[in-house]
């Protein structure tokens, strides 16, 4: 039953993948995967996910996967011990489906699912790999250093540079998006100074 949930998820994230010419030239989908055990591990942002109301009415395959494979998710802690702010903490969620901690294993790419509910703000950070987001639901304004903002919502995408600092904020609607890393797997995430 597990393993259904995380299959149906993996071929839902293919069809937006490949369905879409924006992460389609930012990566191919990868033909190296490998199905790998998770240890669920649930935070906050988790059941916040769960009961979300605030996306786009009826159903919603990527998104409803998504939603379905929370309970089963090692979730992230991405920025604990920092000084990023318990709110941000308590409402930001972050889980693999694709690399460490994900249902499956690739050498080639990576990807998480990000939700945040209406009105937070993800501040300013950078990493070395290349990135893409991909909004599944909801709305949100995408900020990448050097360039202007811009107000992306449904199957819309958001590429950032190898160390390109970039946030995110979101305003009267939440937004889940599908995050795809290229390359440079092994440094996390961290937070602009």
């Amino acid at each position: 039953m597990t393993r259904d949930v995380w299959d149906r998820l993996l071929a839902e994230a293919r069809r937006a993948h490949t369905g879409s010419a924006a992460l389609s030239e930012f990566c191919a989908f990868p033909d190296d995967l490998a199905a790998q055990d998770v240890t669920a591990f649930p935070i906050a942002a988790a059941e916040l996910m769960a009961r979300e109301a605030g996306f786009a009415p009826g159903p919603n395959p990527f998104r409803d996967a998504f939603v379905a494979a929370g309970p089963l998710a090692m979730w992230r802690e991405t920025y604990k011990g920092t000084d990023i702010g318990e709110d941000f903490m308590a409402r930001f969620g972050c889980y693999c489906l694709i690399g460490a901690g994900g249902a499956f294993s690739s050498q080639k790419m990576w990807a998480w699912v990000v939700y945040m509910p209406a009105d937070l703000h993800y501040r300013w950070h950078h990493h070395p790999a290349e990135e893409a987001y991909y909004v599944i639901d909801g709305t949100a304004e995408f900020f990448r250093y050097g360039e202007a903002p811009e107000r992306l919502g449904a199957q819309a995408v958001s590429v950032h540079r190898s160390n390109q600092p970039h946030a995110m904020t979101t305003h009267e609607a939440p937004v889940m998006a599908y995050v795809v890393w290229r390359n440079g797997f092994e440094t996390p995430p961290v937070l602009t100074e």
